[in-house]
């Protein structure tokens, strides 16, 4: 005598499974664009310590006279490099320092920016902008002593 014992056994149907799936990807839905707008605004935020440090960064090599020149910064759509040289045509390339701006972030202002071997003191001062593709902006300062602020 062999008893069935299928009464006893436990297990998900195939509706609580659907279910639960249905769950995960209703809240995988609503957080996609949350975190999207959280990596945006970090971008931002990272490229806009970076550019604040290339810059500083440029004034004391100049300050230092780093091999014997005043030295600089061009800021592009899609790099910021740091230069040696009185100006980016005629810079030594062996001493460039490029960091990559991320494409959901857009630079305005301020492009080219030299620093007067000795003194320090920036050819050029105003803003740069940048604006991320969610609409947040930062804007880096240059005044006339040098002086970064963001």
């Amino acid at each position: 005598m062999l008893k069935n014992n299928h009464l006893g056994q436990a297990g998900f149907t195939l509706i609580e499974l659907l279910i639960s799936i249905a769950i995960i990807m209703v809240i995988t839905g609503m957080t996609l664009p949350i975190y999207e707008s959280f990596v945006r605004r970090n971008d931002l935020d990272l490229i806009t310590q970076t550019l604040a440090m290339a810059i500083r960064r440029a004034e004391t090599y100049a300050r230092a006279a780093n091999y014997d020149s005043a030295w600089g910064i061009e800021i592009q759509s899609s790099s910021i490099t740091l230069f040696q040289g009185g100006s980016f045509a005629s810079r030594n390339t062996a001493y460039d320092e490029t960091v990559s701006i991320p494409g959901s972030v857009t630079p305005s202002g301020l492009n080219d920016i030299q620093f007067a071997k000795l003194s320090g003191l920036p050819n050029i001062t105003g803003t740069i902008i940048l604006t991320s593709t969610t609409n947040d902006t930062r804007t880096v300062t240059l005044n006339a002593k040098g002086v970064v602020s963001y």
